[in-house]
């Protein structure tokens, strides 16, 4: 019989605009502990040139997610219809990456639509990374609601974890500014040093907004690019906001949540 794992989560968020008139970025995220899920999503900021905070939409779709799993126990969760629910439910103007992500017994199944995503980290090696689905360079898949077919898009997956397995769920801010090998030698210190989910989060989280800032380094954003045959790019990474959502994995034997809601 497979063991029974809980997620025990924290969250760090870091949004490109602090000021007006994008206060709170375009990313959100949630973290239940009842149902264990995941979800994180980022608004897509091409709406803006049309005058569209499409982090609202972000908002509520994360909202609206939670909300379709409050009443769950983890095994009746199906991250697929979560999104399907949530998109359905979702009435602001905009679009949205989104991935949902869900612990039931030792088993995670995901959903996930754009480049938002997450990994799984083992004995500090990835064992598990999921596919960002794009249609070209720097144009992910999307959930728009002028589009009914925006949930079919998603992709499921699912993967074994084991007891002290990370979870490193985040928006692309994350994964176009650090390698996998960058997150693993940050979550390997971060473990050498005993920290709480939150902490490592936040340490990913930072070490992700400093790269993307720098103009002398690779990136992922900037190999992608390059092959791409976008020059305009250079080197560096991309500014973007950052969300990220750090999971230990433990035997279920009651567990304490380290986490903030973006929503």
């Amino acid at each position: 019989m497979p063991e029974e794992l809980s997620m025990i989560a924290g969250s760090s968020y870091i949004p490109k605009i602090r000021t007006p008139p994008k206060p709170a970025g375009e990313d959100a995220h949630f973290f239940n502990q009842t149902a264990q899920v995941i979800g994180v999503a980022d608004g897509v900021g091409s709406w803006a040139r049309k005058g569209v905070d499409a982090g609202k939409y972000a908002r509520e779709l994360m909202r609206n997610a939670e909300f379709s799993v409050l009443r769950s126990a983890p095994a009746a969760v199906d991250p697929k219809s979560v999104i399907a629910a949530a998109f359905s439910r979702t009435k602001a103007a905009g679009s949205s990456t989104a991935c949902i992500l869900s612990l039931a017994g030792n088993r995670i199944r995901a959903a996930n639509v754009g480049d938002s995503g997450f990994m799984v980290i083992r004995r500090g090696s990835m064992i598990f990374r999921s596919p960002a689905q794009v249609w070209k360079f720097n144009a992910p898949y999307q959930l728009d609601g002028r589009l009914r077919e925006g949930p079919g898009q998603a992709e499921e997956m699912a993967v074994e974890v084991q007891s002290g397995d990370v979870v490193v769920a985040a928006t692309d801010g994350l994964f176009d500014n650090m390698f996998p090998e960058d997150v693993e030698a940050v979550v390997g210190r971060c473990l050498s040093e005993g920290v709480e989910p939150r902490m490592v989060a936040r340490e990913l989280a930072e070490v992700a907004h400093e790269k993307s800032e720098r103009r002398d380094i690779e990136t992922p954003f900037s190999v992608a690019a390059a092959k791409a045959g976008c020059k305009q790019f250079g080197r560096g990474g991309k500014i973007d906001d950052i969300t990220v959502v750090v999971a230990f994995i433990s035997r279920a034997l009651g567990s304490r949540i380290y986490s903030h809601h973006s929503i």
